[in-house]
């Protein structure tokens, strides 16, 4: 079995962002000599981890009035969710990877930390009905969750991860191209280590350590001179999914098992070796603008999720007609 390693909670959401949505990519198109001599029913991880599909039945979970229950239901797709897990036990970041087999699209799906959810009676503290919350030391609690706020999609497997190598993973690729959108400078000397980062701006091919800076990239120093996200948060969102993307598409055209075998060591999840080898032999061809990111939306000063922005959002992932939910009761 492979070995998982701790959590550096010192690195920042996006580094953590980068590795989600990559590994859950990884577990994907792992192809078959990346686990040569592994048994096909092992999983990459900790192997007394709860099995998803044997704790909750999704299917179960959606109204046949729903408007989404065909699509649900008969759908070719596998989704899976992925989580960076802090050790007091929150999730800092979540994301759901859905792969169309028919159709061969990978949908990237964030879900930002501080999404309401009502985590039900007895919970009082505000912090306590956020999406973040509801971990609770099983990720069973987190895609209960995540399904519901996305009116109850099937999840049929999770992944949570620990981010030491995701330098190693960006040199493994060979670096990322990506369009900087300005130049980002910050410096930070009493962090440790201390931080300096100084990307310019424009169309270039990060490698690991410069990867690492642009997704640890917050904001420039106040004195410096030089600019920030001017959008903050949405910024910040549309450049680490650019990278994603960019990582992926560039992944799907090499040869994969060095990538895999450095991803795999920060991996802890239910999907078996041999349910990655049978995806695996479904992704090869994929199309990079096939690779396509979402956020969900959200309203309100406590970030309730938009239901009818939602069902929008699902009705161009799942190629459906538009659906009008009635109004949201408050």
């Amino acid at each position: 079995m492979m070995k998982n390693k701790k959590t550096n909670n010192e690195m920042s959401a996006f580094i953590k962002t980068f590795a989600i949505a990559f590994a859950a990519v990884l577990i994907i198109v792992t192809p078959a000599v990346a686990f040569m001599g592994k048994v096909l029913d092992a999983t990459p991880g900790d192997d007394d981890g709860p099995v998803l599909a044997e704790e909750v039945k999704f299917g179960e979970l959606i109204h046949p009035d729903s408007p989404f229950f065909d699509a649900f239901t008969n759908t070719k797709r596998v989704n899976i969710l992925a989580m960076g897990v802090e050790r007091n036990n929150l999730t800092d970041t979540i994301i759901l990877a859905s792969f169309d087999i028919e159709n061969k699209f990978l949908d990237i799906i964030s879900i930002p930390r501080d999404t309401y959810y009502y985590a039900g009676p007895g919970y009082n503290d505000k912090a306590h009905h956020k999406i973040n919350a509801q971990y609770r030391g099983n990720p069973i609690n987190s895609a209960v969750a995540v399904s519901e706020i996305l009116m109850n999609m099937p999840i049929n497997y999770y992944a949570l991860l620990s981010y030491e190598g995701v330098e190693k993973i960006i040199d493994e690729i060979g670096g990322v191209p990506m369009n900087v959108p300005f130049h980002m400078r910050y410096s930070d000397p009493y962090d440790k280590p201390p931080l300096y980062i100084d990307i310019p701006k424009g169309e270039q091919v990060l490698n690991g350590s410069q990867g690492v800076k642009l997704l640890r990239f917050r904001q420039a120093n106040e004195d410096s001179g030089f600019q920030g996200y001017p959008d903050a948060d949405l910024g910040r969102i549309k450049t680490q999914q650019e990278f994603i993307k960019n990582a992926i598409k560039k992944s799907l055209g090499l040869n994969l098992p060095n990538i895999v075998k450095v991803a795999f060591d920060n991996i802890e999840s239910d999907v078996s070796i041999g349910t990655a080898l049978n995806l695996a032999s479904k992704i090869i061809g994929i199309e990079p603008e096939n690779v396509r990111t979402y956020q969900i939306p959200l309203k309100g000063s406590d970030y309730r999720p938009d239901m009818q922005g939602i069902a929008d959002m699902l009705t161009e992932i799942y190629s459906m007609g538009p659906v009008v939910l009635e109004d949201e009761a408050e």
